[in-house]
């Protein structure tokens, strides 16, 4: 099937999402920090890239998000982005009204639920080049 790559500093988040998506006979490549999802982005061009929004520090995900979508090569991968933000700082992301001033093509809530993620993944591995939310609007 698909070629996704999770970024993550939480390794059970990287092993359940690894363990759900191989279900559906997904490749999932993982990697524990932006730098390092960067890296294997750059390698590996996956079909689907899942990003935690708070890893080193609060922003991570955030730079690694626009710094994917700078590079030509990853520019059109879409991002779903994992947050446990709501929790932490009872805040909730909003793809519709959060994805004018970040370049990403949804959020999920941690923890991860089995049914909203495959789902989630499902919905972004069918997007059309241009559905890709790559300027963040």
């Amino acid at each position: 099937m698909a070629k996704i790559l999770c970024i993550d500093d939480d390794r059970d988040v990287l092993e359940t999402c690894k363990i759900i998506l191989s279900t559906e006979k997904h490749n999932v490549t993982v990697a524990m920090n932006g730098n390092e999802g960067y890296a294997k982005a750059k390698s590996e061009i996956p079909d689907l890239i899942l990003l935690d929004v708070m890893m080193d520090d609060n922003t991570e995900g955030f730079h690694t998000a626009y710094k994917l979508r700078k590079d030509p090569g990853l520019k059109f991968v879409p991002i779903l982005m994992l947050t446990s933000v709501n929790q932490k700082l009872n805040m909730k992301c909003d793809p519709k009204k959060d994805g004018n001033f970040l370049p990403v093509d949804a959020f999920l809530e941690k923890p991860v639920e089995k049914i909203k993620l495959l789902k989630e993944v499902k919905r972004l591995l069918a997007l059309k080049k241009d559905e890709i939310n790559v300027d963040g609007n």
